[in-house]
């Protein structure tokens, strides 16, 4: 049995091709998975429990058939899929995770996260964040028909990608003193993560104590990136390498 992390999938009903590997994989996963963690930005948006518009019905059908095989889904937030509700864990069958989760993977506490809390340089993002996270924003923006919630969503994504074309790489990269506090304040020396689209294994020593964070890769591109987790260690795969491997 193993443990498998993806994050960033940002399911959408332009990439179809994407939604139908997802497919694949939930139910690949269903048949070789102890636990599966999503860490955030499962879709490319989600406007709220009601948004009944493609993917979401399939993807939704897909989690709770991963959910009734009795293997457990982790599903966490992300910067995309916030307004994730009591509805959608519901009919998932899902469990919701906070910011920071700490497990025991093959006996190494690890902290799980979704990421965007690790770019504390963004200084603008870490702002809009705290505002969309707020309940009463997230519950007026909610109480909008859905038609009008889409529009204010184009508005902001239009100006966001704007503002991402201003900022340097660095700014929108995780800042390692960060990185360091929260894993000293956790008590961990591994820690797993996604939103930086920037796959790769981080070693390095801080407070005397050797330290390694894993980063997972998104979807938009042909990787597909998951990490699988047995009592061999970590692999990284693409999604299609796993669905197609009998033995993973």
């Amino acid at each position: 049995m193993s443990c498998v992390f993806a994050s960033d999938l940002h399911l959408s009903a332009g990439s179809p091709e994407k939604v139908d590997l997802f497919d694949a994989f939930m139910r690949r996963s269903a048949q070789t998975a102890q636990a599966l963690y999503l860490l955030g930005d499962v879709f490319e948006i989600w406007l709220g429990d009601d948004d009944q518009s493609a993917p979401n019905p399939g993807v939704i059908r897909a989690m709770r058939q991963f959910s009734n095989s009795g293997a457990r889904l982790f599903v966490m937030c992300g910067n995309r899929d916030f307004l994730i509700g009591a509805n959608f864990i519901k009919e998932t069958g899902a469990t919701l995770l906070p910011d920071w989760q700490i497990i025991d993977l093959v006996a190494t506490p690890t902290l799980l996260t979704h990421g965007d809390l690790l770019c504390t340089k963004d200084v603008e993002y870490q702002a809009f964040r705290q505002y969309v996270r707020d309940p009463k924003n997230q519950a007026d923006f909610l109480a909008l028909p859905l038609p009008e919630r889409r529009q204010v969503a184009a508005k902001m994504r239009s100006g966001t990608q704007a503002s991402m074309l201003e900022k340097d790489d660095f700014i929108m990269d995780v800042e390692q003193s960060t990185v360091e506090r929260v894993m000293a304040e956790h008590g961990v020396a591994q820690l797993i993560h996604g939103h930086t689209h920037r796959p790769a294994t981080h070693q390095f020593k801080s407070d005397g104590v050797q330290r390694e964070r894993i980063v997972l890769g998104d979807w938009y591109g042909d990787a597909c990136s998951i990490i699988v987790s047995t009592d061999d260690g970590l692999t990284r795969m693409s999604a299609a390498e796993f669905v197609a491997n009998a033995s993973a």
